[in-house]
């Protein structure tokens, strides 16, 4: 036993060792080496990688709200006598972000026809202005304060305009044009707010929803007119127009 009054662990061994050798046991087998257990290696674990959603294209969804709008117009039997009288309703045609928007008051008996704007003889010339001041037909959507025909092609009462400022306020969101002409008295009152002769509202810029407007004659009161006045007035109105936008006016030197 040492000092402290614990059993020497080396004189315990040389002991026990002695004591096999009397018993004539010269060698101890060595015990059997255990070998590591071998855990299998779990497969590591990687988060998905999170794919964004690609953004949508802003064009394509406003065509979708064009398309949707015009169902809405298609079923709309707010203004009784003229869902009952109508072949179709005439929506609009053109492009997107377009140029210039024209604006006439109502659809007539050709436009009910085809479901198309300004088809008839007033469109035809609509077209031969709009070729006149050097402007693509590519850059330009038309459509009508109201989307069907009166009968006998008579103006659109207010009520009957009121029906439809809806629709045309989001067509002409959907659309967004540039600048924007109002063809006829009473596209050009509606569009300004102001309830004033075509002369007061003729010779200057009004806006629309931030949109230059330019207030002028609708085709069919050019064909009616026999003193080439309203022919006039309608050039020097598309001139004010151009110079609005920054176009050079034909002609001018």
């Amino acid at each position: 036993m040492s000092a402290d009054g614990t059993i020497d662990l080396v004189q315990q061994v040389r002991a026990h060792l002695e004591s096999l050798h009397a018993a004539g046991v010269l060698f101890a087998p060595r015990g059997e080496r255990i070998a590591p257990r071998r855990i299998a290696a779990q497969p590591s674990f990687t988060a998905p990688v999170e794919v964004a959603p690609e953004a949508p294209d802003p064009l394509e969804t406003r065509r979708q709200e064009l398309t949707v709008l015009a169902k809405e117009v298609e079923g709309c039997d707010k203004c009784s006598e003229l869902f009952a009288t109508r072949t179709q309703p005439v929506f609009g045609t053109g492009p997107l972000d377009p140029e210039v928007a024209f604006v006439g008051d109502a659809p007539g008996s050709d436009e009910d026809a085809q479901g198309e704007p300004f088809v008839g003889k007033g469109g035809q010339l609509l077209r031969r202005i709009i070729a006149a001041c050097q402007l693509p037909s590519s850059q330009e959507y038309l459509l009508n304060i109201i989307k069907c025909r009166p009968p006998k092609n008579r103006a659109p009462s207010m009520a009957e305009c009121a029906n439809c400022r809806d629709f045309f306020r989001r067509q002409f969101e959907a659309v967004k044009p540039k600048y924007l002409v109002a063809l006829g008295l009473t596209a050009s009152k509606l569009l300004t707010g102001k309830s004033l002769a075509m002369s007061a509202l003729r010779g200057q810029v009004h806006e629309y929803r931030g949109v230059p407007l330019i207030c002028t004659h609708h085709p069919n009161d050019i064909e009616k007119d026999t003193t080439d006045r309203v022919k006039r007035e309608t050039w020097e109105d598309m001139k004010l127009l151009l110079r609005t936008m920054g176009k050079p006016v034909p002609g001018a030197k």
